[in-house]
């Protein structure tokens, strides 16, 4: 039971990919599969984190989103149980909700971002993120991702108390996420993870330059605004 969204910020050409969920620690288990320049994968509802891997593979090996997706779906005999959506380096999505996944329950496309959900509250809540990641385009995609979320929870979020949430975003050149936050129990998580990059947001440009070009780049306690 999960609402989540993955995205394509063609000006900056950053990949990212949101969810929340009633479940603990969701980030470990279904947290959305991030990497520049090539694309994002969610796998989620009775999730299965290697069903992330295959389709991750699929779209490094240059398979579009409709092509990933069914290398996900026919690497498992449990299908029926999963909610899969995959969105590939042009930007072209594609998804796919088991038959046994909890009601209410879909996904819809938009513009370079596809948004999908299972045991929501009603049918609003995919339309809803969409809306919300389309509410300010100028902003960076950490922000628009975690707007989709919000609105999502506005709509009606999930049939269940949301307990835990994840963001990742992936830059190009940069070969990890420098932007991965989770929260894993918290009445307030997509709150609590609103705050989190708001703290990180300064953050991040000088702890990629540590890893990156560490010869040349600031102490952490400078990154961090510490004063000795």
């Amino acid at each position: 039971m999960t609402f989540a969204i993955a995205a394509l910020c063609r000006r900056t050409g950053e990949f990212g990919g949101a969810l929340a969920t009633s479940s603990m620690a969701a980030g470990g288990r279904a947290s959305p599969i991030v990497a520049a320049g090539i694309g994002v994968v969610l796998s989620q509802a009775r999730s299965d984190p290697r069903l992330g891997t295959v389709g991750l593979r699929s779209l490094e090996a240059g398979r579009s989103a409709e092509e990933a997706l069914a290398d996900m779906v026919a690497s498992t005999p449990h299908a029926d149980w999963r909610q899969l959506a995959v969105l590939d380096r042009e930007g072209r999505a594609a998804d796919f909700t088991g038959a046994h996944c909890t009601l209410t329950k879909g996904a819809r496309i938009g513009r370079g971002a596809i948004a999908a959900g299972n045991g929501l509250a009603n049918d609003s809540v995919v339309g809803a993120m969409l809306e919300g990641f389309e509410v300010a385009p100028e902003k960076p995609l950490t922000d628009r991702l975690l707007t989709a979320l919000e609105y999502g929870a506005m709509a009606g979020g999930e049939a269940f108390p949301l307990r835990s949430s994840v963001i990742k975003v992936a830059q190009p050149g940069v070969h990890f996420a420098p932007i991965d936050l989770r929260v894993d129990f918290s009445e307030t998580p997509i709150a609590d993870l609103r705050k989190l990059w708001v703290l990180w947001a300064p953050m991040v440009a000088g702890y990629v330059q540590r890893c990156l070009d560490p010869a040349n780049s600031p102490p952490a306690s400078e990154i961090e605004g510490h004063k000795p």
